[in-house]
């Protein structure tokens, strides 16, 4: 490995283990904040809640049953001090044996326990702190059937509780740490070294290097994803690249023979027979056929491009289609006489459809030229308007050879010909479907072409119907008393 893709490794390594321990030192302030500023809010309040629950119980007791063994199983289950002092005045201890338990053992609580026999109020909490030793507790008082009940409860000292904590926390901090640092590397090695041998393969396709591949299998969907896009787009951009020098090659063909029959008639009309009127006629015409030629396909180019950067817009309008491809057909009128070719139309007396009408005559020019250049030796085209149910299907079909299943998807690209197929000569430069392809698209219709080898091949599109608008008659009467 490079330098430069170490350094980018190195890059990604250092970014991930910044972002990992800085997550890391975040948890872990969070919990040193909680259990140095909460836990002694959270401890009291839990405390709280809990003796509230137990003397909502003793509140609860049954009236009927005996209260000392009620008592005696929450002394039991709970493991609590508490008093019980009967309406006679008779005090009863229960588990005031705990170190912490006050009850019976501190005149100075005996004044808390005559205030809350004093408010008669159902249940009553006071927070005591010894001022000996700073220690809190809480003290609650239930009033039950025959007396009442005092529930004592310690709020411990959780100092040295939090110190465990905190030396605790010192070495998951550590921990946390190292774990980052190799969590970062395995990521960095995980993610960075599919992202470098991307970027050098991106590199690499932009240099013209169209036999990279991408790895698909790195393990991480998006990555993988990523390679996959870009074997595609290396895929097309192979194929664009590969049109790209048979335009250019086709072209340089296409314009250097009509520039060198050009160049040798005037050359010959010049030096030899510019003083034979008919020879010299004959090879002016030549000139000005190759010329004709010239100018259709620089027209072509011109008119794909425009096409494919969408520099004019479409213009549409409301026309009958069957009425188009009728104009359409007058060109061929000439052809079918000389060359007793025979183009048929199957069609309804109307087809309404909303399109561009100059692009739609171009479709049709094309697709009817295409088929006369590859038809069989019957000299048959066929076009057929069928009416759908909510659009109109075009078809046109020739009774030629047929084109080849692995030639089918390359009908449709700048400059093909299947000239090797053909016995007649292809009028056309070659660029008809590609111009159909574009207007058809632009005009968002659906598009396609069959062929069965040896019968012939059938190019069609679906155009939507145009709606029609009803016309409503709104008729006014005078009324007449």
């Amino acid at each position: 490995m490079n330098t430069m893709n170490k350094f980018k490794i190195n890059n990604i390594s250092k970014k991930t283990l910044v972002y990992l321990i800085f997550f890391s030192v975040s948890i872990l302030l969070l919990l040193w904040t909680v259990q140095n500023v909460f836990l002694r809010i959270f401890y009291e309040k839990y405390q709280m809640k809990y003796l509230v629950n137990l003397a909502k119980e003793v509140h609860n007791f049954d009236n009927n049953a005996n209260i000392f063994n009620q008592l005696e199983k929450l002394e039991i289950d709970n493991d609590i001090c508490l008093e019980y002092i009967d309406n006679r005045g008779n005090t009863y201890f229960y588990n005031n044996k705990i170190s912490s338990c006050l009850l019976g053992k501190e005149s100075s609580i005996e004044k808390y326990i005559l205030e809350i026999k004093q408010s008669n109020e159902d249940l009553k909490a006071i927070k005591l702190v010894n001022p000996r030793n700073n220690t809190e507790s809480l003290l609650y008082g239930v009033k039950v059937n025959k007396g009442y009940v005092f529930l004592f409860s310690a709020l411990e000292d959780i100092g040295t509780t939090t110190s465990l904590l905190r030396g605790q926390l010192i070495y998951i901090t550590i921990l946390a740490i190292v774990l980052a640092i190799i969590l970062a590397t395995f990521l960095s090695r995980k993610i960075a070294r599919p992202i470098v041998n991307i970027t050098d393969k991106a590199k690499e396709l932009a240099r013209g290097n169209y036999d990279v591949h991408f790895d698909e299998s790195s393990g991480l969907a998006e990555i993988d994803e990523l390679s996959k896009t870009l074997n595609y787009m290396e895929k097309e951009v192979s194929k664009t690249d590969e049109y790209r020098r048979d335009l250019m090659a086709n072209v340089s063909h296409d314009l250097k023979t009509p520039l060198t029959m050009i160049k040798a008639y005037a050359e010959m009309i010049r030096d030899i027979t510019y003083k034979d009127t008919e020879k010299r006629t004959r090879d002016l015409n030549i000139i000005i056929d190759e010329t004709d030629r010239l100018n259709v396909l620089v027209n072509d180019i011109l008119e794909l491009s425009k096409l494919q950067t969408a520099q004019e817009e479409m213009n549409i309008e409301n026309l009958d289609l069957v009425e188009l491809t009728n104009e359409v057909l007058k060109r061929y009128e000439i052809i079918k006489e000389t060359e007793n070719y025979k183009i048929i139309l199957n069609a309804p007396s109307k087809a309404p459809v909303k399109a561009d009408k100059k692009r739609l005559s171009q479709v049709m020019y094309n697709l009817i030229n295409n088929a006369i250049n590859y038809t069989g030796d019957d000299l048959t085209v066929n076009i057929n308007i069928i009416d759908k149910k909510s659009h109109y299907l075009v078809e046109i079909q020739d009774t030629g050879k047929g084109i080849d299943k692995e030639d089918i998807e390359s009908i449709w690209d700048k400059y093909y010909k299947k000239e090797k197929n053909h016995k007649r000569n292809v009028v056309g430069t070659g660029l008809g479907l590609s111009i159909v392809k574009n207007i058809l698209e632009n005009h968002k219709f659906t598009y396609g072409v069959k062929s069965i080898k040896n019968k012939g091949t059938t190019f069609y599109f679906e155009i939507p119907k145009r709606k029609e608008q009803k016309n409503f008659t709104i008729t006014s009467h005078n009324l007449h008393n």
